[in-house]
């Protein structure tokens, strides 16, 4: 079964790189927390520094992936205090509004 088409709510094309970026609507956006909390996660290597630290996403526009990395997290760490937490509203905060 094949997933439902998403609306898109936004379309902006470049007619020089011929490359299209589309705004599509989401229910919310799935963070994955920690203890409750938000974190940022942090991957490098420890044989080398190049090419340095890399910061990998926590949250996501479907719940199956922040599902699949809090599970990921969990069984790496060995804990449980890795969660997925449905954000729909917040405090703006870009632009601000005076």
């Amino acid at each position: 079964m094949s997933r439902p088409k998403p609306n898109v709510l936004l379309e902006h094309a470049n007619k020089d790189t011929y490359k299209i970026e589309q705004i599509l609507e989401s229910e919310a956006i799935w963070a994955v927390f920690y203890k409750g909390k938000p974190f940022n996660l942090k991957s490098g290597s420890l044989l080398s520094s190049y090419p340095g630290p890399k910061y990998k996403k926590v949250s996501f526009s479907n719940p199956g992936h922040a599902i699949n990395l809090a599970k990921k997290l969990n069984q790496q760490f060995k804990t449980d205090k890795f969660s997925v937490v449905l954000l729909k509203e917040g405090e703006t905060i870009y632009p601000n509004a005076k």
